[in-house]
This record gives C-alpha cells, structure tokens and sequence, in this order.
C-alpha cells in the first residue's frame, strides 16, 4: 500500500519531490501536493486492459504505451526548482522517445495520448484540474474512463479544447491520434451489476497537504 505524504502546507517542485520515499504515491499540480489512494480492484483491471489493447497494436511501431506508476513533468522545460508540476496518468502513449529521461526517471514533457481512469476520489481533479493541465502542456488527446457510468468521454485536443466524444459499452472507440487503432469498451468496461461496483458519492475537493 503507498503511504501518504505529510509535509507542511506550502508549494513544492521537482526538486523536493524527487527526495520522497520511492512508495509514496502522489501528484504535483501548481505546487500543491495531491496524495494518491491505492487502486481498486476494478480500477486495475480497466487500466490494464486499456493498456494491453494499446500494447498489442504498438507492438513494432514508434509509439509505445506506458501504464502507472510513472512521473510525467508536463513542464519539463523548466528547471526542478520552477517545475511544479508532475503527475502520474493511468496510461499513456508517447510518440517521441526523447521525451524518456536519460536515468528513466520521467516521461519530460506532454505525451501524446493521456488516459485516466476515475476514481471516487480522483474525479474532481482529473476533470478539471488535470484537463486544464494537460491541455496547456500540449496533449493532443485526453480520454476520461468512467467505471461507474460505463463511458469514455474523448478529448480531442488537437481539434478545439471542448471538442468531446462520448463513448458506452456498444462502442469501439478510435484512438484519433492513432491511425487504425481502436479500443473495445466491452472488453475495457463489460456489463456489471450498478451494486459490484464501489460506492460513489458525488466528489468534494481532492485530498491535499
């Protein structure tokens, strides 16, 4: 189980965050620490079947799919001591093996394909806080994988910031920036009984030191 950070309430960098424990779990967003909870279940089972998909279509080409945990610095251009802001997406896709930091420490810079897969406790701040940023740093596709209601809401960036596809569990899904590829919501999100799944309140603000 990762732990949670406690630290005193003020704005951190690349620089301080590099020296926590390797089992922590946690986000930087503008300097304000996020604490990450512990997957479900479920939540593993849909975050790598997204990934296996992804993988299997991958295979022998440039672009390669990364599953979490991983650091992505979305502004990697900055120096650790201005980068405030590191998070970690469920999957990605990254199409510019350069942006691979040379100790293998990060992903610097914005991949190309963002997936995050919502949680009762991470929904608020991937919706927004985390859509604002990936947008800003360049992402050219971000999709929002919602268990509870059995959707995946695309992002198409690359087409206008509000340009949103709405996806069930009848549809295949395209992967835009991937020619050819497409995800099988059935086998990523297959009907489930409403009580299988954890209980979920309507989101207060996430969790923050």
């Amino acid at each position: 189980m990762s732990a949670a950070l406690q630290l005193p309430k003020k704005t951190y960098t690349y620089e301080d965050y590099i020296t926590w424990d390797d089992d922590v779990r946690c986000e930087l967003i503008d300097g304000i620490i996020y604490n990450m909870a512990a997957p479900t279940v479920r939540h593993q089972q849909v975050t790598g079947e997204i990934f296996g998909q992804l993988r299997e279509f991958l295979k022998g080409k440039k672009c390669e799919p990364f599953i979490s945990p991983i650091d992505v610095r979305l502004n990697a251009d900055k120096p650790f001591k201005k980068d405030n802001n590191v998070v970690q997406p469920d999957v990605i896709v990254l199409c510019d093996p350069s942006k691979i930091d040379d100790k293998e420490r990060s992903i610097n810079g914005a991949p190309d394909l963002v997936i995050e897969v919502l949680s009762p406790s991470s929904s608020l701040k991937d919706r927004n806080l985390k859509y604002a940023k990936y947008l800003e740093a360049g992402v050219r596709e971000f999709w929002i994988v919602d268990i509870h209601n059995q959707l995946i809401e695309v992002n198409a960036f690359e087409d206008g910031p509000h340009i949103r596809f709405i996806h069930n569990i009848t549809d295949t899904v395209p992967v835009r920036i991937l020619e050819g590829c497409t995800i099988d919501i059935n086998d990523v999100l297959p009907p489930i009984k409403h009580e299988e799944l954890p209980q979920w309140t309507e989101p207060g603000e996430p969790e923050v030191i």
